[in-house]
């Protein structure tokens, strides 16, 4: 996958795709984590900081999505992250991750770009 954007030196940027690439899951159906509750995030995935998250709540689910997508590793994004909750803030959630992230992911699954031009429509 080669994606360049404008704002990064083209290898800063093409290092950081390659980095998120290799923790994404085969599929959006292998990521099965909670839809409710609090999750608690280890410490290698926050080892400073804000660790519990409540489900229920919007901002804070939107938080804690945004650390395991810059942070997690591929059991931990399979672990903590849910496909219907992903799929359904991705319109909003993809203006808060860095484009590195933002652009692996469309790439991956364009049924996340399907999911945001249709909230934008």
């Amino acid at each position: 996958m080669t994606v360049q954007s404008p704002s990064f030196p083209p290898n800063a940027f093409e290092l950081l795709c390659a980095q998120y690439a290799q923790r994404l899951p085969a599929q959006l159906e292998d990521l099965t984590g909670p839809t409710r509750g609090t999750v608690d995030l280890p410490l290698h995935v926050v080892w400073s900081g804000r660790r519990s998250y409540g489900l229920e709540q919007p901002r804070s689910r939107m938080g804690l999505y945004r650390t395991v997508l810059a942070e997690g590793q591929r059991q931990d994004l399979i672990d903590f992250l849910n496909r219907d909750l992903l799929v359904a803030q991705w319109p909003v959630l993809r203006t808060l991750i860095s484009r590195p992230i933002r652009a692996v992911w469309e790439a991956a699954f364009p049924e996340l770009t399907t999911a945001a031009a249709a909230t934008a429509a």
